[in-house]
């Protein structure tokens, strides 16, 4: 009965810190990407050209 308990503790405990750690990495990305995107639109794209289309010259380069 009491190992019972301790799993159910566990398996919470570990549900809130994958919650967690899934929207901690979910702002961080979400961050990275308005800043790559930013730098590409400012500096990486030429007359016209949008920043996916910049992205995908750039990986072709």
């Amino acid at each position: 009965m009491a190992k019972s308990k301790l799993v159910k503790v566990n398996e919470k405990i570990a549900e809130k810190v994958v919650g967690t750690y899934e929207k901690i990495e979910g702002t961080v990305v979400g961050g990275y990407t308005k800043i790559e995107d930013t730098f590409v639109d400012r500096y990486l794209t030429k007359e016209g050209e949008t920043v996916e289309e910049a992205k995908k010259r750039l990986k072709g380069e």
